[in-house]
């Protein structure tokens, strides 16, 4: 795939800890996954404080992306075929918390 930042993406919120990001998912989208620390996406393996949560909506993926240095981002990026991936591979979060 490439480098995550070099991918097109929206930055829907920054500098939230690992529970507010999973909270944000959990709470605004229907679709949520875990995975684990280490699980790449977009060619890029994800560091965090497990579970990471992953949102999907259609094809966008939402997701927090630690930038070392930076903090961590909450980031959307379109991508069908990690959507799918996603869906085969991370568990399924089904106790939505709103």
């Amino acid at each position: 795939m490439g480098c995550i930042e070099e991918l097109t993406y929206d930055i829907l919120a920054k500098g939230l800890s690992f529970p507010e990001s999973r909270q944000f998912i959990e709470k605004h989208y229907d679709e949520t996954y875990q995975i684990k620390p280490g699980t790449k996406l977009f060619g890029d393996p994800l560091i965090g404080i497990p579970p990471i949560v992953i949102g999907i909506e259609g094809d966008m993926i939402i997701f927090p992306f630690v930038k070392p240095c930076h903090g961590t981002f909450l980031l959307r990026i379109q991508g069908l075929e990690e959507a799918e991936r996603i869906r085969q591979t991370g568990n399924r979060v089904t106790d939505k918390k709103k």
